[in-house]
C-alpha cells in the first residue's frame, strides 16, 4: 500500500485537490499526540490501494510551528513513497521554497501547478517542461482543482511511482556554495557514524542542523563531539561571510529559485490589474473596509435568523408533529403506555434532542453563508481590514484568525493561536477567543429572537455578535495596556488569495462537514444529557414529595439544585430555576441550553400526545410543509433588502408576501410560548448576553488547559463568570431605569 503526503502554502488549493483526489473515502482525527486535525483519504488505481495524507498548510520545514514540525516528521519519519506538493502558480517563486525543501529530505516530489486559471489571467506563461527539467525530471502537472482540470494526469503521476522500481527515485540536490558545502560534508561525515540520525538523509541533518533547528538540535544532544563540530563550522561560516549559517541558506534555495523561475517563467511587460486588485481597493479601503465587514456580517445574520426560519417551522413541525405521533403510537404498540419509558421518550428525549435539531436549518444557513465567503477569497481580507484594530489593541494581526475561527467554534479558534509566535499573544488571543460566540450559541438567540422580536430577531444575533466583540476589546486592552504592557506589536505579514466564483461543490461540502458535527453532537451529547436531565428530573429531592416520574420537577434532584443558584440570577431578570439549570447544563455544552429547556419548561406540564392520524395524513402535512418553507424562503431571501433599508428612519420599503402571510406569523413553538409567559424582551436579552459571556464549554475548557494549563484556565473562567453577570445584571437594570421594561 502507497502512502503519498500532501503539502503546500496556505490557500495554494491543496485540501480542494485532496477532496477531488479522494471524493468520500476520507477519515479525519488527529495526529499522534496532537490536537492538529488530521485528513486521510483513498485513491484506487490499477489495482493499487493509495493512501493520501492531507499535511497542514506550511510556508516552510523549520520547526517554529506546530505545522511545520507535523509536516516534516511525517516526510522523514513515516517515509511515503512521494510527496504531492500543491504550488499556487501565481506566485510560483515563493511557493518553490517548500518544494525545494522537501527535494532535500530525498523524498520523490510531483508537483501540481494549481490555479493554474488564475496565472494564465494575470498574463504569467509558465514552461512545464523546462521546470520539470530543471528540478531534475520530476513531474510538473497544470492543474485547476476546483474545476477538476488535470487530475487525471496527477492521478497516472501518482501511479507511476507505484511502477518505479526501488532506488529509482528522482530527486534533487541544489549547490549551495563552495563555503557551506565544505562545512556540510564535513559534518555529514560524522553525521552517517551516529545511530541517532540512521533514519534521516546525513545531507539534510548537515543543513538543518547549521540552520539551528530546534527539534534536531535537541536529538542531537547525545551527541556533544557533533555539537561542537557544529558550532565550530557556525563560527567559520560567520567569520567568512558575516552572515548567520540559516541566512546564508535560505540565500542560496533563493538564488536557485530565482534562476529557475527566471528560465521558466514569463511575465507580462507590465503588472495586470486584476479584478482582485480592483476589488481589493474598495473591500481593503482604510475608510470604507470596515463598514464594508460589518455591513456584510449584518447580512450573514439576517440569512441566519430569517431565511432560515421557514425550515426552523417546518423541522419543528415535523418533531413536534409526526415524529411524536409515530413514536407515541410505536410505544402504544409495544404495551408501554403511561409507563415510565413513554415519559422518557416523549418528555425527555423527543423534546432533548428534537429542540436542538429544529435549529440545523439556521446553522446550515450560517455555515453556507460562511463557506461562501471562505471559498470567495474575502475571509483572508477580513483579517486585514481588522489588522490595524487589532494592532491598536495591542495584539498581532494574526490574532484575527483564531477569533474569526471561535465564531464557528472555540475549541479549534483556542488551537489556532499556535499560528502566533509569541506566548504573551497566544494566551491573550486564546482568552478573547472565549468571547466570539460559537455556533452552539446560536441555537439560543434564534430561540429568543423568534419568541420576543419576530422579523427583528436577526438584529438580535448581530448585537450579540457586537456585544462579544466590545467585551473582548475591552478584555484585550485591559490586558495589553495594563498587564502586559510595553510589549511591542510586530508587523502583520499575510497573503491574500485572489478572488474566485465559488465552487459548489467545495461550499456544500464545507457546510455540511459543520453542520454534521452538530447534528453528531445531538446524537450523541445531547442525549446523554438528555436523558440524564430527565432522570434527574423524574426523581424526588427527598422523601415524601412524590414518586419516580411522579414529582413535580421543582421538587425533583435537578428542580433542588436550579432553585439554589437562581437567586444569583434574579438581578439579571431570570431568576427562574428552570432558566439556572439550563445555564448549568449549558457548561457541558452550548447546544443543551435549549434541550434543558424544552425539558424543564414545555415538559414541566404534562405532554399531550397527538391525536393518532392516518400516515397518509402525516405524509400530506409534511410535504405541504415543506413547500410551504421552500416558497417563504424565497419571500425571506427578497426581504433582506426592505428590512435593512428600512433601518433607515422614515424609510418604509415595503416587504413581499407571497402567501399573504409571514413566517412571524406562525403560531409560536411550545417552547417560545411558555417562554413568553416567563421571561419580558428584556430578560430575554440579558439571558442571551449571559450565555454568550459565561465560561465556554467543557470542550474549550480542556483546550484552554491544555494549551496554556490550569491557572490560566481558571483564570478565565472566573473572568467570565463575573464579565457574563456583571453584564447581563446591567442590561436588565439599565433597562428598566429608561423604560424598556422588565
Amino acid at each position: 500500500m502507497l502512502t503519498i503526503g500532501l503539502a503546500g502554502n496556505p490557500n495554494a488549493g491543496k485540501s480542494t485537490l485532496f477532496n477531488a483526489l479522494t471524493g468520500a473515502r476520507q477519515h479525519v482525527g488527529n495526529w499522534p499526540g496532537k490536537t492538529v486535525e488530521k485528513k486521510e483519504g483513498r485513491l484506487h488505481l490499477s489495482g493499487h490501494e493509495i493512501i493520501l495524507v492531507d499535511l497542514p498548510g506550511t510556508y516552510s520545514l523549520t520547526a517554529y510551528s506546530v505545522e511545520e514540525i507535523i509536516a516534516r516528521d511525517f516526510i522523514v519519519e513515516s517515509r511515503p513513497q512521494a510527496v504531492l506538493c500543491v504550488l499556487d502558480a501565481a506566485n510560483l517563486e515563493r511557493n518553490l521554497y517548500l518544494v525545494i525543501q522537501i527535494m532535500e529530505m530525498q523524498v520523490p516530489v510531483i508537483v501540481a501547478l494549481n490555479m493554474s486559471d488564475v496565472a494564465e489571467s494575470r498574463g504569467i506563461e509558465i514552461n512545464t517542461a523546462r521546470l520539470s527539467e530543471t528540478l531534475g525530471g520530476i513531474p510538473v502537472i497544470r492543474t485547476i482543482g476546483s474545476r477538476d482540470i488535470g487530475l487525471d494526469a496527477l492521478r497516472s503521476a501518482i501511479g507511476e511511482i507505484s511502477r518505479r522500481p526501488t532506488g529509482a527515485d528522482r530527486t534533487l540536490r541544489i549547490d549551495l556554495g563552495q563555503t557551506l558545502e565544505v562545512e556540510i560534508a564535513q559534518l555529514q561525515k560524522w553525521i552517517e557514524s551516529d545511530p541517532t540520525f540512521s533514519d534521516y538523509p546525513p545531507h539534510w541533518i548537515a543543513i538543518k542542523l547549521l540552520e539551528n533547528d530546534p527539534e534536531l538540535i535537541k536529538k542531537a544532544s547525545g551527541n556533544p563531539s557533533l555539537l561542537r563540530l557544529v558550532a565550530e563550522s557556525s563560527q567559520r561560516l560567520m567569520e567568512k561571510t558575516g552572515e548567520e549559517p540559516d541566512t546564508l541558506i535560505a540565500d542560496a534555495r533563493y538564488a536557485f529559485i530565482g534562476a529557475l523561475v527566471k528560465q521558466t517563467v514569463k511575465r507580462p511587460a507590465q503588472k495586470m490589474v486584476t479584478f482582485s486588485d480592483k476589488l481589493d481597493r474598495i473591500l481593503t479601503h482604510r475608510l470604507w473596509g470596515l463598514p464594508i465587514f460589518l455591513g456584510l456580517m449584518w447580512m450573514v445574520f439576517q440569512l441566519t435568523a430569517n431565511v432560515s426560519a421557514p425550515f426552523l417551522d417546518f423541522v419543528d413541525m415535523l418533531i413536534t408533529g409526526p415524529i411524536t405521533r409515530w413514536f407515541s403510537a410505536l410505544i402504544t404498540a409495544l404495551g408501554l403506555h403511561r409507563t415510565w419509558v413513554e415519559a422518557l421518550v416523549l418528555q425527555g428525549i423527543i423534546p432533548g434532542v428534537g429542540g436542538v435539531l429544529v435549529f440545523v436549518p439556521v446553522l446550515l444557513s450560517l455555515y453556507l453563508v460562511i463557506a461562501l465567503l471562505e471559498d470567495t477569497g474575502y475571509m483572508a481580507r477580513a483579517a486585514f481590514v481588522m489588522d490595524r484594530l487589532m494592532s491598536r489593541l495591542g495584539l498581532h494581526g494574526k490574532s484575527f484568525l483564531p477569533l474569526l475561527v471561535g465564531f464557528g467554534c472555540t475549541v479549534p479558534a483556542i488551537y489556532a493561536t499556535r499560528t502566533l509566535e509569541n506566548e504573551r499573544d497566544r494566551k491573550i488571543t486564546g482568552f478573547l477567543a472565549t468571547f466570539m460566540s460559537c455556533g452552539a450559541r446560536l441555537p439560543v438567540y434564534v430561540l429568543f429572537g423568534s419568541a420576543f422580536f419576530g422579523a427583528a430577531g436577526g438584529s438580535l444575533i448581530f448585537a450579540m455578535y457586537l456585544t462579544g466583540i466590545a467585551v473582548a476589546i475591552l478584555t484585550s486592552l485591559l490586558f495589553t495596556k495594563i498587564i502586559f504592557r510595553g510589549k511591542p506589536v510586530p508587523p502583520f505579514v499575510m497573503e491574500l488569495p485572489p478572488y474566485r466564483a465559488p465552487n459548489a461543490r467545495i461550499v456544500l461540502r464545507s457546510m455540511w462537514e459543520r453542520t454534521a458535527s452538530f447534528v453528531r453532537k445531538a446524537g450523541t451529547v445531547i442525549f446523554a444529557v438528555s436523558i440524564v436531565v430527565w432522570l434527574l428530573l423524574a426523581t424526588p429531592a427527598q422523601a415524601g414529595i412524590g414518586g419516580f416520574n411522579t414529582v413535580a420537577p421543582s421538587e425533583s434532584l435537578f428542580g433542588t439544585a436550579s432553585r439554589l443558584v437562581a437567586p444569583l440570577f434574579a438581578p439579571a431578570g431570570f431568576g427562574q430555576w428552570q432558566a439556572s439549570g439550563a445555564l448549568i447544563t449549558g457548561v457541558l455544552a452550548k447546544e443543551v441550553i435549549v434541550s434543558t429547556m424544552s425539558q424543564v419548561y414545555v415538559g414541566e406540564a404534562e405532554i399531550e400526545v397527538p391525536t393518532p392520524t392516518p400516515l397518509i395524513d402525516d405524509l400530506k402535512q409534511i410535504a405541504s410543509s415543506l413547500w410551504k418553507a421552500v416558497v417563504l424562503t424565497g419571500q425571506e431571501v427578497v426581504n433582506i433588502i426592505p428590512r435593512t433599508v428600512n433601518i433607515i428612519p422614515g424609510v418604509s420599503m415595503p416587504e413581499a408576501n407571497i402567501l399573504g402571510t409571514t413566517t412571524q406569523e406562525e403560531p409560536p413553538t411550545a417552547l417560545q410560548a411558555v417562554l413568553n409567559k416567563t421571561f419580558s424582551p428584556l430578560s430575554a436579552a440579558a439571558f442571551c448576553v449571559f450565555i454568550l459571556l459565561y465560561v465556554p464549554c467543557m470542550a474549550a475548557g480542556a483546550a484552554m488547559r491544555h494549551e496554556f494549563g490550569w491557572k490560566w484556565m481558571l483564570a478565565q473562567a472566573g473572568y467570565a463568570l463575573g464579565v457574563a453577570w456583571l453584564a447581563a445584571v446591567l442590561v436588565f437594570q439599565v433597562g428598566r431605569l429608561i423604560g424598556w421594561g422588565g
